[in-house]
């Protein structure tokens, strides 16, 4: 199974990259919950729907996406690590770049919980005041 799940987690960071709530929710467990750790503005924890409505409103924040190089993949039984390196220009043409660890973990195919790591301060710097002004972020930042 585990190479299945990695898929699955592969295909959600890939649609949140590329802007694709659609695809990202069929990864996702009804249940399922994500959890931004560290100390940034964006730290907290997402239940599924602000998950999607998240990455829905992130096109505001980077049009093109979030270009993820997946770096690693590393799975045992029910979870998934993914490394990857993030690049995307902002709407206000800032350069992002920002090193990720997604760690997915998986039941019946589908990821129910979600745990990501990244650089808090580059992305208070960069993103958090374009995210002040987007209304729709709003409802999504826990």
């Amino acid at each position: 199974m585990s190479k299945e799940n990695e898929a699955v987690a592969v295909k959600f960071v890939t649609a949140m990259g590329n802007n694709d709530p659609v695809t990202a929710a069929e990864t996702l467990a009804p249940e399922a919950f994500a959890e931004a750790r560290g100390y940034s503005k964006f730290a907290g924890k997402r239940d599924a729907a602000m998950m999607i409505g998240g990455i829905e409103a992130f096109k505001a924040l980077m049009p093109n996406g979030l270009s993820f190089k997946i770096l690693t993949v590393t799975s045992n039984e029910d979870t998934v690590v993914v490394e990857a390196e993030g690049n995307a220009v902002t709407s206000a043409g800032t350069e992002y770049r920002n090193h990720y660890c997604f760690v997915h973990k998986m039941r019946d195919g589908k990821i129910v919980e979600l745990r990501e790591y990244f650089c808090g301060a580059h992305a208070n710097e960069v993103l958090w005041p374009l995210a002040q002004q987007s209304s729709d972020l709003a409802n999504t930042v826990a």
